[in-house]
């Protein structure tokens, strides 16, 4: 298990999408599919990882990992990701 913290953010994302389950966000940060750098803080790491029982759409998690416990900034579907993974 991932030890993480949610930014106030991070959790109202979740509270407002009831699609996203905090299984997901934990799996998607354990194994990724794929890692992408933040394009404007070099400190933040996206996540992405395809989710089956949700029609394969991918999720976004974005994190800091240098902070402990890692803070998720946001998490989303990505809707130009999917298929691509």
């Amino acid at each position: 298990m991932v030890i993480y913290e949610l930014t106030k953010h991070a959790q109202s994302r979740l509270d407002e999408r009831n699609d996203i389950s905090l299984e997901w966000v934990e799996r998607t940060l354990l194994n990724p599919q794929r890692v992408e750098s933040d394009e404007r803080d070099p400190k933040l790491i996206h996540a992405l990882a395809s989710i089956p029982e949700y029609d394969n759409r991918v999720l976004r998690v974005v994190y800091n990992p240098t902070e402990n416990p890692w803070k998720i900034v946001t998490v989303h579907f990505d809707r130009r990701m999917k298929g691509k993974l």
